[in-house]
């Protein structure tokens, strides 16, 4: 492949600026990337290689990733008149009426998308295996899940074939994936990148747009270029005091940083390679200054969260299910979505809308406790996972009904920021014996990416990762 296939996002904006490579030759190392690696992966389900072509000796926008190819995750994001079907087979080649705010904010970066990458049905379970379409595999071993829902992104960017690509988060699907396939994944604050003009919120807030990538100062960039802020939000992340490009290498000082290694209630996974994970990026951490201390917020593991985190996920699924119904003008029947989908449809329609608010209610008191226990540290250390990447298949291999189980116990630590809407931000400093990767998170108090890149990229360079490459790459 071309010699730009594992430069960031960054390195191939900066060499398109200086009139080294053009849009056009980048656009077509990434087609030829993922024509030839694609196939092993199922990562990418649809393509616009000819538009992006012609978009890519057009007159782009002068914006600061001029003529860098991009994918967008096949779920949210929409452009007008082309299809977006969210893993959802009955939506397959429904093209969308409008073009969201966030596709927008990508073109007008200079970014030049190159087709939709793959998710779960309705981005509800944490591994691309959808359905209606192939399951995502990942590169580090075929055999095994990307994670989600932005599996079919992560995968992507893991082997090489564009520097970053869309993702989304509503219970951990940007650090899910980034910790499966060893990227940086960053989730930003509630209410930094709007999702309209279709959606004001959903899960209660709880879902955010952003990008997975190979390096920090993409993960600050991005952001930057797609949190402009729109009129009409129905509330606004607190302004940063600089962009976030200038805070990736700048000194974080000596920062309070609690370290949560395992579970702390039944339920969970916790394996000890996630354990290991921590450890060796707590001594890292202290190694470079910082003050590292056995603490995390009491409130993490309160028994009634996954309930009443659910009982969001049942009201926004049916809803969105009706939007589908309304758009294509036809139900969608049970046969045609997963069992999964079926059963939040089912408690859905049943939820009526006092216990709905009574969720929302005991969701912000809880955001409350959680909250408390930043007043005294600055970051929280944990696993992303609570294991490595699990073999394809897993999730569902016990049957449904204990597939829920299987999902919630995957992800101890990963939904609770969704629902305070904190950054947190998941770096992949640790793999296997087996060569899979593993990732830790960090979360940061409310509205402060800014620390979260600050130190990310100080964990970037004492333990750089950019030059791992998987078995199955580009």
């Amino acid at each position: 492949m071309a010699e730009t296939t594992w430069l960031d996002a960054t390195a191939q904006a900066d060499l398109v600026r200086r009139g080294e490579v053009s849009p056009k030759e980048l656009v077509a190392a990434a087609i030829a990337a993922i024509e030839a690696v694609n196939p092993r992966l199922d990562a990418v389900i649809r393509t616009r290689f000819d538009a992006a072509r012609q978009e890519a000796e057009g007159d782009l926008p002068d914006g600061p990733f001029r003529g860098v190819p991009i994918l967008y995750k096949d779920l949210g994001c929409m452009v007008a008149g082309e299809p977006t079907a969210f893993g959802v087979g009955p939506l397959r080649a429904m093209a969308w009426p409008v073009t969201s705010y966030l596709a927008e904010q990508f073109r007008a970066a200079g970014f030049i998308p190159l087709g939709r990458t793959n998710v779960p049905e309705l981005g509800t379970t944490v591994t691309t295996e959808p359905r209606s379409f192939p399951a995502a595999r990942n590169p580090w071993n075929p055999g095994h899940s990307t994670g989600g829902s932005s599996g079919g992104s992560a995968a992507a960017v893991a082997a090489g074939l564009v520097p970053v690509a869309h993702a989304n988060d509503g219970g951990g699907s940007i650090r899910i994936p980034a910790s499966e396939c060893g990227l940086v994944g960053l989730k930003p604050t509630r209410g930094r990148v709007s999702q309209g003009p279709l959606v004001g919120e959903a899960w209660a807030g709880g879902v955010i747009d952003g990008a997975v990538t190979r390096t920090v100062r993409d993960a600050a960039g991005v952001l930057d270029v797609i949190s402009k802020r729109m009129p009409g939000e129905p509330y606004y992340a607190p302004p940063l005091p600089r962009p976030l490009a200038q805070e990736a290498g700048a000194d974080p000082g000596r920062l309070r940083i609690g370290v949560l290694d395992r579970p702390g209630a039944e339920g969970f996974l916790d394996d000890p390679q996630c354990r290991a994970a921590v450890a060796s990026t707590a001594r890292l951490l202290e190694s470079l200054g910082h003050h590292v201390d056995q603490s995390a917020p009491a409130a993490i593991f309160e028994q009634e969260f996954i309930g009443h985190f659910n009982t969001i996920i049942a009201a926004d699924a049916e809803a969105t299910f009706q939007a589908f119904e309304m758009l294509l003008g036809r139900p969608i029947s049970e046969d045609e979505i997963e069992p999964r989908n079926a059963e939040y449809r089912r408690a859905g329609q049943a939820l009526k809308a006092v216990p709905y608010l009574e969720s929302r209610m005991w969701l912000g008191m809880w955001a409350r406790r959680m909250a408390d226990w930043w007043r005294d540290h600055d970051l929280l250390l944990t696993p992303t996972l609570g294991a490595p990447p699990p073999e394809l298949g897993w999730f569902t291999a016990a049957g449904p009904q204990q597939e829920g189980e299987r999902i919630i116990s995957f992800i101890p630590y990963t939904a609770q920021f969704n629902m305070t809407g904190q950054p947190a931000i998941s770096l992949p400093l640790h793999t296997t014996p087996e060569g899979l990767p593993v990732g830790v998170q960090l979360a940061a108090a409310y509205g402060r990416e800014d620390l979260l890149i600050r130190v990310a990229s100080q964990l970037e360079e004492a333990a750089p990762w950019s030059g791992r490459h998987p078995p199955v790459h580009a």
